[in-house]
C-alpha cells in the first residue's frame, strides 16, 4: 500500500509480478488501489487495476475437469496476456496488438481467446472479492476480438479494414462514429446488469447523442 502511494508505477508492477496481493486491506479496510486513488496516484491505480497474473491465464492452458483439450493453446497465452495487461484500451491499439502477432491474427485463435476472456469475466464477477473493472475490461476485449473475427472472415482487407473503420471520421466533423458504436455496443452487451460500474457508464453516455 505504501508503494502504491509513492507513485512509482514501475516498481508497483514489479511487486505485483512478484506476487503482491491486490485485495489485501489495511487497518481502515482500504486496498492499495483505493489508498493510491485517495492520494492522487492514478498511474499506480491504473497499474493495479490492469494487473492480471500470468498464472491465472495459464490455468486455461491445461485441461480442466472432463475436458480433453485445454480451452487455450499454450502458444496463445503469452500474446493474450500482453493484451490483457495493456493499459491502453483504445480499440485501435488492441487491434494493432492482434495484427502484429501472427498467432493471434486468425479467426480460430481469436475465438478460443474470446471464450477464455468471457470465462475470466464471469469469474471476476462471481468471486468473493468482485472485480468489476477487470470483468468489464475482459468483456470489452472479448467484444473487440469478436469484431476482429468478423473482419477476418468477411473482408478482403481483414484487420486493416477494421482499423480503417475505427479511425474513419464523420464527414462534417471527423467524429469516429464506428468506434463510438463499437464501444457502446460492448457496454450494452455486458451481461451483469447489476454491476455498479456498468450503471455508471450507462449514466455517463446515455445523455450523449452520437
Amino acid at each position: 500500500i505504501f508503494l502504491a502511494n509513492s507513485g512509482n508505477k514501475e516498481i508497483t508492477w514489479m511487486m505485483l509480478e512478484a506476487g503482491a496481493e491486490t485485495d489485501v486491506v489495511n487497518s481502515v479496510g482500504r486496498t492499495a488501489a483505493q489508498m493510491a486513488a485517495f492520494v492522487g496516484q492514478h498511474d499506480c491505480v491504473t497499474v493495479i487495476n490492469n494487473f492480471f497474473p500470468r498464472e491465472r491465464l495459464d490455468y486455461y492452458t491445461k485441461p480442466q475437469g472432463l475436458d480433453k483439450e485445454p480451452k487455450l493453446p499454450v502458444k496463445l497465452a503469452g500474446p493474450l496476456h500482453r493484451i490483457i495487461t495493456t493499459t491502453n484500451m483504445h480499440p485501435v491499439k488492441i487491434v494493432l496488438l492482434v495484427k502484429e502477432n501472427p498467432l493471434l491474427a486468425e479467426a480460430e485463435a481469436l475465438q478460443k481467446c474470446y471464450r477464455v476472456l468471457d470465462l475470466i469475466c464471469e469469474k471476476c464477477m462471481k468471486q468473493k472479492d468482485m472485480n468489476e473493472v477487470l470483468a468489464m475490461k475482459m468483456h470489452y476485449i472479448s467484444c473487440i476480438f469478436q469484431k476482429c473475427i468478423t473482419f477476418l472472415k468477411e473482408r478482403e482487407d481483414k484487420l486493416d479494414g477494421f482499423i480503417k473503420s475505427l479511425l474513419k471520421g464523420r464527414d462534417k466533423d471527423g467524429f469516429p462514429v464506428y468506434q463510438e458504436k463499437l464501444i457502446r455496443e460492448s457496454i450494452r452487451k455486458f451481461p451483469y446488469c447489476e454491476a455498479t460500474l456498468l450503471q455508471q457508464l450507462v449514466r455517463s453516455i446515455a445523455p450523449v447523442e452520437i
